[in-house]
């Protein structure tokens, strides 16, 4: 074998080496953000989680268009995760918390579960369900601070993932004042996912999101106002009661 043809042969293996070596820190990068993402969403492979789907409080009882777009973001996210979903209406999902991963959209008015679940897991947060026109009507009381709408130019959103146990499933809430919010949080869940693993690990955490001009850029502008984990779970204080004198 002459130098020339020696050299091309080593240089061949070289290359195939090295190839190889790629591909498998590629594998490797791939299935350790694999098994990331999947460990924060509560979703292993092949297992099986709820979403839990509004109705249109205005309409005839259908899903708004834009819950519909939030379950496809949610559905893709998913599916990313080799997992399965099942979707069902609020008012015929019965389940414990912690059994399946859940991700449950809709405000309290249009989702009896998401009602639920703030009144058990954040009885810190307040939302005004009044039909009546009003200033109010709609707006997010969480501690001492109060969150109005301001319909196509400011809306909040609650983006939540709690937890019950150790070994339980976790519980993804997005509960906004408008459906284009409910859309604009699972949009920023979806983009986000790995900042927010970074940040809060698999742990519960509850943000107020603000959705911004949503008139002109639909739900795409999206502010983070707080973390209001701790006040959303803190217990909602006592109603005051008056004493008459000699009682």
């Amino acid at each position: 074998m002459t130098d020339d043809v020696r050299n091309i042969v080593l240089g061949v293996i070289a290359a195939g080496i090295s190839a190889a070596l790629g591909w498998l820190a590629r594998t490797y990068l791939w299935r350790r953000r694999l098994r990331r993402k999947q460990a924060f969403f509560g979703l292993p492979g092949n297992s099986e989680c709820l979403l839990v789907v509004n109705r249109d409080a205005g309409g005839d009882g259908s899903v708004h268009r834009h819950d519909v777009f939030a379950l496809l973001e949610l559905s893709a996210l998913i599916k990313d995760c080799a997992a399965h979903a099942q979707i069902l209406s609020h008012d015929i999902a019965q389940q414990g918390i912690g059994e399946r991963t859940e991700f449950c959209v809709g405000g309290p008015v249009s989702n009896r579960r998401m009602a639920a679940h703030l009144h058990s897991l954040l009885p810190g947060v307040r939302i005004n369900t009044e039909p009546e026109p009003g200033p109010d009507r709609g707006a997010f009381q969480i501690g001492s601070e109060r969150y109005r709408v301001e319909k196509g130019v400011s809306e909040y959103v609650l983006l939540a993932r709690l937890t019950t146990g150790r070994d339980a499933r976790p519980v993804f809430l997005f509960c906004g004042q408008q459906a284009i919010t409910n859309q604009a949080a699972t949009r920023y869940l979806a983009r986000n996912h790995e900042q927010l693993a970074r940040k809060h690990g698999n742990s519960t955490f509850c943000l107020l999101l603000k959705v911004v001009n949503s008139q002109a850029y639909g739900p795409d502008v999206v502010e983070v106002v707080a973390d209001v984990t701790r006040a959303a779970q803190a217990p909602a204080p006592a109603p005051r009661t008056s004493h008459r004198a000699g009682s």
